[in-house]
C-alpha cells in the first residue's frame, strides 16, 4: 500500500479543499459587499471560476445560488436597519443595495413572510437581553434558509 496523502485520491482531495477556499472566500465577499452592485461575474472572479462553473459549485457548497444568498444577507441587515433605526423604507433598501423598493418589498416578503412596513411595525426595539433579542428576530429556520414559514419550531 502506498502511503497516506499520496496517489491519485489525495490530489481530489486537495482540488475539493482548494475549491471550499475559493467558495469561502468568495461568500465572505458577498458578506462584505452585500450592500454594492454584485453580479455573479464579478463574485466569480473572486473564486478564480468561470461564472457558470461557480453557480453550481457555490449552490452544492452552500446549498443556495450566490444571488439569493446575497439577496439573504440584504434582507437580514434590512431586517436589522428596520428594528433599530428610524430610516425609511426606501432608505433602508437603497443601504442594503436594492435598486428597486419593489423588487426589495417582494424579496422581504418572500423571505421574512410580511412586508418590511409589517415588519418594522411588529418588531420594535426590545429591552431584553441581547441574546434573547436575536433568538426572537432571527428568521424562522423550518425551511432551508429562512424563507417565511408558517410557525416557529420549538426546542422542546
Amino acid at each position: 500500500m502506498g502511503r497516506p496523502g499520496r496517489g491519485p485520491a489525495a490530489g481530489v482531495s486537495r482540488e475539493v479543499e482548494e475549491l471550499n477556499r475559493r467558495l469561502l472566500r468568495a461568500r465572505d465577499a458577498i458578506d462584505r459587499a452585500y450592500a454594492e452592485p454584485l453580479d455573479v461575474p464579478a463574485i466569480a472572479a473572486v473564486a478564480h471560476l468561470s461564472p457558470a462553473h461557480f453557480s453550481r459549485c457555490f449552490r452544492a457548497a452552500f446549498g443556495e445560488t450566490p444571488h439569493r444568498y446575497l439577496q439573504r444577507r440584504r434582507i437580514e441587515r434590512s431586517m436589522f436597519l428596520l428594528r433599530e433605526t428610524v430610516r425609511s423604507v426606501t432608505d433602508v433598501c437603497s443601504d442594503v443595495g436594492f435598486t428597486s423598493l419593489g423588487t426589495f418589498s417582494r424579496t422581504f416578503r418572500g423571505i421574512v413572510g410580511e412586508s418590511p412596513s409589517g415588519y418594522r411595525r411588529g418588531h420594535r426595539p426590545i429591552t431584553v437581553p441581547h441574546c434573547v433579542q436575536m433568538a426572537n428576530t432571527r428568521p424562522a429556520t423550518s425551511s432551508s434558509f429562512g424563507e417565511a414559514a408558517t410557525g416557529r419550531e420549538s426546542l422542546a
